[in-house]
């Protein structure tokens, strides 16, 4: 039963990187180049910038949330129901 969120954890980062090697080249015409965010982040920050929560998983007692803006993902560990640590992944 371990192996179950690993696997949703691979299968969501393998996605990722699928889509980003399809989306071209950079940036379309018309649209200026993006500054990524800071490499760690609050969940509340990055909801706040318009991040978008795509998954959640189990992690022994705690719980792995993965927030998605357009080509942009992060990692984030909820360590109670008002701390998170959030880490870039791409």
């Amino acid at each position: 039963m371990k192996l179950l969120p690993l696997a949703a954890a691979v299968l969501l980062v393998a996605s990722g990187a699928i889509a980003q090697e399809v989306g071209g080249m950079g940036p379309k015409l018309g649209q200026g180049e993006m500054q990524p965010p800071a490499a760690k982040a609050s969940m509340g920050d990055l909801l706040s910038k318009g991040y978008e929560i795509k998954a959640a998983v189990p992690n022994g007692g705690k719980f792995v949330v993965f927030l998605q803006k357009d080509q942009s993902a992060y990692a984030c560990e909820m360590k109670s129901l008002t701390a998170s640590q959030c880490g870039t992944i791409n």
